[in-house]
């Protein structure tokens, strides 16, 4: 008797144990849907305020706010983007940099950086979704949004680097809080201190919700695809421990990392889409009628030409986030002592991530002919509920693009996971830089202030890939485009003072004064 007693009393830890973590994922379910249900009942009407439509319309009003910003930005530098293209390629490639110049990274560092927090799922999946709700013709709009954001990322990286702190071991403080403060001052101008604060606030909350726990999320569920019932906290320890070496590193390890994982990824996803478009170069010129007809005609698409329109406005302002901000914070890091010089790499960023990697994603749905049209009419067949086109496959979003791409290569859904695994982790450290920058704005530089906010950034991946907190990365996103709001507004009253930069940069560069070192 006494022995069955020490026997049940050995074994009812170990039951106990058992017994806890059979009930951890119920319990783990539960507390996600008590979060979630408290962002949604607190924060629902501030998600609903960024992301609500004109009366009548399913366009966004924020994104007209951003395709409106861009539009003035490139009239009033006269069309910058265009005039200054090839001398930004130049400054990439490093044959005006003065190894002397304050700073921390190179311009292609600096350019890398900030593009790893852009190139991601939206190019993958949102994409594939513009195409199917507003056909083809939506590739077009989408072109024209990002050549116009690339004069929107000149302003605001400009005013990064002219209006950054510099400090005595060489680190460098920059961004959208730091001209807000300094240039509002400068002109002497009410309300800087005020929206820097407000800035900073949201830089944070999208940093740890769209910039981290979202990306960690879609990257588990790109794992699962291949490798099915693989537990979430196993994704999330392991890429909150690869993000925690990069990002404990500051700025520095961070890019030296992104100028590699950027360029690789890109001439994967890139370079496959050409060869797939080559294999179909009989289809080249039908795509590109598509695309353009299908602009300017309602060729059975939904919405018509207006839902082709919102499709691709959309669809360019949430993936280059010119106007946001948020790159301006990796710019201002760069080495250099002309602000203009920075703005002119800067607007390379619209130009790679939408007008060429968006554009790819586009031209290989349409030319491996996934959307569905109608033989006798030649328009496009709607699906059942007429929310967007029929597809070959019934799907949608990232499916869509991996039916596009694998239908001339059959591993490449596999290659479309690693390619989200690391838009992802790209994404993450790029915006624990932009997270980071915030959180010291309002807190204070130093090394402890630092480590905390990089232990929480990395606590919040675990939780992104263990859960699905829809509500709370909801409230995150709007975050993020409520740093637009007060960004944009900004730019337009220190736009002057961008222009001042601009056209003494120029004027210098013609007459030599600024030189070449390569």
């Amino acid at each position: 008797m006494k022995h069955n007693i020490k026997n049940m009393a050995h074994s009812l830890p170990a039951t106990a144990l058992a017994l806890i973590m059979a009930t951890l994922p119920a319990r783990a379910q539960g507390l996600d849907t008590a979060i979630d249900g408290f962002f949604a009942a607190t924060t629902t009407w501030f998600v609903n305020i960024i992301f609500s439509n004109f009366p009548g319309t399913s366009f966004p009003w924020i994104v007209a706010w951003l395709v409106a910003g861009a539009t003035v930005f490139t009239l009033y530098f006269g069309f910058i983007q265009f005039r200054a293209f090839r001398h930004s390629i130049h400054l990439v490639r490093g044959d005006y940099s003065d190894p002397n110049d304050a700073g921390e990274v190179s311009h292609f560092q600096a350019l890398t950086t900030a593009l790893s927090g852009t190139v991601g799922l939206g190019n993958i999946a949102g994409v594939a979704v513009a195409v199917s709700i507003g056909g083809p013709g939506a590739t077009f709009w989408m072109i024209l949004a990002g050549l116009l954001g690339m004069a929107s990322k000149f302003t605001e990286c400009t005013l990064g680097v002219k209006y950054r702190n510099e400090y005595a071991d060489g680190t460098v403080s920059g961004g959208p809080m730091y001209y807000m403060v300094k240039g509002f001052r400068e002109r002497g101008l009410p309300g800087g201190k005020i929206m820097a604060v407000l800035f900073a606030i949201f830089c944070i909350l999208g940093s740890f919700g769209g910039g981290n726990m979202f990306q960690a999320n879609q990257a588990h569920a790109m794992i699962t695809t291949v490798v099915p019932f693989y537990p979430g906290w196993i994704t999330g320890v392991v890429m909150a421990t690869i993000v925690f070496l990069v990002i404990v590193g500051g700025l520095k390890s961070i890019a030296r990392v992104t100028e590699k994982v950027v360029p690789f990824m890109a001439a994967i996803y890139v370079g496959t889409a050409l060869i797939i478009i080559g294999m179909n170069y009989d289809m080249i010129g039908s795509a590109f009628r598509q695309i353009f007809v299908g602009a300017f005609t309602n060729d059975g698409v939904v919405g018509g030409m207006i839902g082709a329109l919102i499709q691709g406005f959309r669809r360019a302002a949430f993936s280059n986030e010119a106007g946001v901000g948020s790159a301006a914070i990796a710019h201002s890091a760069v080495r250099t002592k002309e602000p203009a010089s920075e703005g002119f790499v800067s607007l390379l960023e619209p130009f790679i991530d939408t007008v060429v990697i968006c554009t790819m994603t586009a031209l290989v749905i349409i030319i491996t002919g996934q959307l569905v049209s109608d033989p006798a009419t030649g328009l496009f067949v709607l699906n059942e509920a007429g929310t967007q086109i029929q597809t070959v496959t019934g799907n949608s979003g990232v499916a869509l693009t991996s039916d596009a791409f694998s239908s001339a290569f059959g591993w490449f859904r596999y290659v479309l996971v690693l390619a989200v695994v690391l838009f992802a982790f790209s994404t993450m450290i790029s915006w624990s830089y932009y997270g980071l920058k915030a959180w010291t704005f309002l807190f204070g530089e130093g090394q402890t202030k630092e480590l905390i906010f990089k232990l929480l950034f990395c606590f919040f991946v675990i939780i992104g890939a263990a859960s699905s907190l829809s509500a709370v990365i909801d409230f995150s996103d709007a975050a993020i485009f409520a740093m637009a709001v007060v960004n944009i507004l900004a730019l337009y009253l220190l736009m002057p003072i961008v222009k001042a930069e601009m056209n003494s940069y120029l004027a210098r560069l013609k007459s030599g004064e600024i030189r070449r070192y390569n």
